[in-house]
Formats: C-alpha cells, structure tokens, sequence
C-alpha cells in the first residue's frame, strides 16, 4: 500500500482513536501528525505491520507519554492540572458527544486506550494487547469494566437530563 493512501484511508480514525484517550483536538491532531511523519519516515517497516493503524495509534501515545513526562518537570506541582480532567472538546468534527468523551475522560488512561483501540479502531484484543504491550486477557477485563462505566455514567446523564 502506498503511503498517501494509507494516511488518507487512516488519518481520521487515528485522530478520533487518539482524541478519544488524550481528551483533547489539538493536542491529538499534533500527536496523529507526528505519528504519521514517523510512519512516513519509516514506512517499508510500517507498511509490513500486521496493523499500521494501530502502529500510528500506538506511537502518537507514545509521544504523549514523553510529553507528558516533559511537561510534567518544567511545571511547578502547585500549577498543575490533570490534561485529561479540562473541558470537553468541540462535537461536530466526527468525534464522539461531549457526553460521551467526558465519560472517556473519567476512565483511566489504561482503559480510555483499550475502548479507543478495540472500539474506535475496531482491533481485535490480539491487536491491541500486542499495542499496548499487554495480555489479551487484560484487553478483555479493561473493556468489561470500562463499558460497564461508561454505561452507568451516560445512564447517569440521562437521568439527571430528565429530572431537568
């Protein structure tokens, strides 16, 4: 496959993929477009994969984690709020309801990248265990939980949106 092709048919699933555990555009647009570079810059290695998305996916987490760690040294503690807590993005650009992203944002990181690789990207936990570097099984166990929250927090919305 070549690689123009690859980013057209990928770019936009990688995006919402890594919107969907980072909780935030702009941040993640930087992320997907650094991953595709490394990808392009790497791509007789990265065309081979058995799923090039997931390798963008994985990589632009990847450069959140040192980002994060960068960051995390240059501001004071007392500064400090947790990325993933700030407001909910824009709708209207193919990401998920605001509904729905303030609930992803309130899994933790493990399980916001679990529901975003086997939902968002539609990996198999095969996949995504060798994605995250982790067990098929904690795949499978990740996801039960994280649906199981995220049902009762939407559930949750409804309700309270009705009482109003």
């Amino acid at each position: 496959m070549e690689f123009a092709i690859f980013y057209e048919s990928a770019r936009d699933d990688c995006l919402r993929t890594v919107t969907a555990v980072v909780g935030h555009r702009e941040r993640a647009e930087d992320l997907v477009a650094e991953a595709f570079a490394r990808a392009w810059a790497s791509w007789p290695s990265v065309a081979r994969h058995p799923a090039p998305r997931a390798w963008v996916v994985r990589t632009a987490l990847n450069a959140h984690v040192s980002w994060w760690r960068r960051w995390r040294r240059e501001i004071p503690a007392s500064d400090w709020v947790p990325h993933d807590r700030a407001g909910p993005p824009g709708n209207g650009d193919g990401l998920p309801d605001t509904r729905l992203m303030a609930a992803l944002r309130a899994l933790p990181e493990r399980q916001r990248q679990v529901v975003a690789l086997r939902i968002f990207l539609d990996l198999d936990s095969e996949t995504t265990a060798r994605t995250l570097g982790i067990a098929a099984g904690t795949v499978t166990a990740h996801l039960a939980r994280a649906t199981r929250t995220l049902r009762d927090h939407l559930e949750a919305a409804d309700e309270t949106e009705a009482l109003r």
